[in-house]
C-alpha cells in the first residue's frame, strides 16, 4: 500500500469522505476514499501500488466482464459510444482509432467492421487475446508510439483504474492528430451514487472526477472540451440505496456509512442458499422493504439525476488543440 499526492495539483491536504470494502474479492481489506483540498479530485488514498493492484483482478474479473459484454444490448452501448466519434474528422480514409483498455476488443471490431483502422491496449494477462487487430500490452502512457498517429483514442470506464490519469491525459494528447478526439467515461464524483452511495467498484477504482477536475486535466495537456454528457447512454449507474441514505441522512440525522448498506437481493439468495423466485423475494423483501421500494424508485430517480446533471457518470469528449 501506498500513500499519494493528489494526481492533479500536487497537493497532500485531503478530506476523508468514506471508506468501504473491496466488496466482491477481498471484503475483509478496507479502503479510504479522500477528496483534494485544493482542486477536489476524488481518489484512494491509501491504495494498492501498481505491483500490489493485479491481486484485485483475478480471472472472474475478465470472466465476468467478457460474458457482459455480449447480445444486442451491448451492441447497442457501442452505437452510442460510436456516435461520439461522429464529429472526428474524416481526412484520408480509414480513421484510425486507439481504444485504451479495451479488455476482449469488441468495441474496437464494432469501430472496423464500420471502416475504422484500430488498435488497443490492454495490460491485464488475465484479459482475452486478440489476434484480429494489434494490441499494445504496456501502460498506455508506456506505449511505443510518440508521433499523432490517431484520429480518435476512447477510454471507456478506464480513467478510474490507473494510477496516473495524468500521463494518460499527456499520452492522448501526444498520440493523437491535431483535431483527434479524446472520448472517455469516467465516474461523476459530483453525484450521490459515486459520492455517498458506496457504488464505485474499490479498489479497482481509484479516482473519481468531477467536471472542474477534468477541464482542469483537460487544459493541462492540450484539449478543449466539446462535450459533457452526464447520462446512462453507455454505462448505466443504479442509485442503490438512495432511500436509505436519504432517511437516514435527512429524516434521522445520521451519516450514510458502509455498515448501513444492506446486502442486495443476490447476496441474500446466496447466504441463504435460495433460489430466484417468488419465495426468495419476499423472504428478502421481509428482511430489507425499503430495498424493495428502492428499486422500484430507480427509473425515477435516474430521470431526476440526468436532468440535474448529477447521474453516477459522464462521457467527455475533447479536441486536440
Amino acid at each position: 500500500m501506498e500513500i499519494v499526492a493528489c494526481n492533479l495539483c500536487g497537493s497532500r491536504e485531503h478530506t476523508f469522505v468514506y471508506e468501504m470494502p473491496d466488496r466482491f474479492y477481498f471484503p475483509d481489506e478496507v479502503f479510504r476514499v479522500v477528496e483534494c483540498n485544493g482542486c477536489g479530485l476524488g481518489f484512494v488514498n491509501p491504495r494498492p501500488t501498481f505491483q500490489e493492484i493485479g491481486k484485485y483482478y483475478p480471472p472472474e474479473y475478465f470472466k465476468t466482464h467478457t460474458a457482459q459484454s455480449s447480445g444486442n444490448c451491448f451492441t447497442r452501448r457501442y452505437m452510442q459510444e460510436a456516435r461520439y466519434l461522429d464529429a472526428v474528422p474524416n481526412r484520408t480514409p480509414p480513421r484510425t482509432l486507439l481504444d485504451i483498455g479495451c479488455a476482449g476488443g469488441d468495441f474496437p471490431r464494432f469501430m472496423a467492421a464500420r471502416g475504422w483502422q484500430v488498435e488497443g491496449v490492454e495490460v491485464s494477462s488475465a484479459a482475452q487475446q486478440i489476434t484480429d487487430f494489434p494490441v499494445y500490452t504496456q501502460e498506455f502512457d508506456k506505449i511505443p508510439v510518440t508521433q499523432p498517429s490517431y484520429d480518435a483514442v476512447t477510454a471507456w470506464a478506464v480513467l478510474e483504474h490507473v494510477h496516473d490519469p495524468m500521463a494518460y491525459f499527456r499520452k492522448a494528447s501526444q498520440v493523437l492528430k491535431k483535431d483527434g478526439l479524446f472520448v472517455f467515461l469516467v465516474p461523476n464524483f459530483q453525484s450521490v451514487a459515486s459520492r455517498r452511495l458506496f457504488c464505485e467498484d474499490i479498489p479497482r477504482h481509484l479516482y473519481f472526477y468531477t467536471g472542474a477536475t477534468v477541464r482542469q486535466y483537460l487544459e493541462q495537456t492540450g484539449f478543449a472540451l466539446e462535450v459533457e454528457d452526464n447520462n446512462r447512454n453507455v454505462y448505466k449507474v443504479a442509485p442503490a440505496n438512495w432511500l436509505q441514505f436519504m432517511l437516514q441522512t435527512k429524516v434521522v440525522g445520521r451519516k450514510f456509512e458502509w455498515k448501513d448498506v444492506p446486502v442486495s437481493s443476490k447476496q441474500y439468495r446466496e447466504v441463504h442458499q435460495l433460489r430466484r423466485g417468488m419465495r426468495a423475494a419476499l423472504k428478502y423483501a421481509a428482511y430489507s422493504p425499503l430495498s424493495v421500494i428502492d428499486r422500484m424508485l430507480w427509473p425515477f430517480i435516474e430521470w431526476a439525476q440526468i436532468q440535474r446533471g448529477s447521474y453516477g457518470n459522464t462521457t467527455y469528449v475533447a479536441r486536440k488543440r
